[in-house]
């Protein structure tokens, strides 16, 4: 049943991020990012000695959103930076926007790793039956999504994000433009 629940929540996901970019492309590189979390997640409860349970697959659907969360901000990023800044596509743009991104990304992981160390520590104290396997595989997420994504998305981005990307900053020019013409005063003859 959780396998299904999170199928059908993954493609609510997935359809939420294509409307919002328009592009079935820049949403699938957005939840690239989840697989590269759960490898983490399964190398950290196989190192705690931690069975798969569902108090772990929580902590997968938490790491998802967190995993989504960091692609949502450097895609976001690169598309701005192209639209307000006029910004070519290429090396420079990725580049850009993807180390413009890195503070927010590495603030929140390490934020939230520093929170679950606490409960990582001294499992079998009263408690922390449920805590301990959810805290274990969203720290082991945290670090194998931050540290791969971090070259993962800009090189997906690089090799097959040109034709979307400029398709978004052609809509922007039109609406800007139209936006623009319905300003101007219309001119009596």
């Amino acid at each position: 049943m959780i396998g299904l629940l999170s199928l059908a929540s993954l493609a609510l996901v997935f359809a939420i991020l294509c409307s919002r970019y328009r592009s079935a492309l820049f949403a699938l590189i957005i939840m690239a990012s989840a697989p590269l979390a759960l490898v983490g997640s399964v190398a950290a409860l196989w190192t705690a000695g931690q069975p798969l349970s569902v108090a772990s697959m929580i902590g997968f659907i938490t790491l998802t959103g967190i995993a989504s969360r960091n692609g949502i901000l450097k895609i976001s990023h690169i598309i701005n930076l192209a639209i307000h800044e006029d910004m070519p596509f290429g090396r420079e743009l990725v580049i850009r926007g993807s180390l413009e991104r890195m503070t927010p990304v590495l603030m929140t992981a390490l934020s939230a790793g520093a929170a679950l160390v606490p409960l990582m520590l001294d499992a079998h104290a009263p408690g922390k039956e449920i805590l301990h396997p959810v805290a274990i595989t969203i720290f082991g997420g945290l670090v194998s999504a931050t540290l791969l994504d971090a070259f993962f998305t800009p090189v997906l981005v690089l090799t097959w994000g040109r034709k979307p990307l400029e398709r978004l900053v052609e809509a922007a020019r039109q609406q800007t433009n139209a936006a623009v013409d319905r300003r101007r005063p219309a001119q009596a003859f």
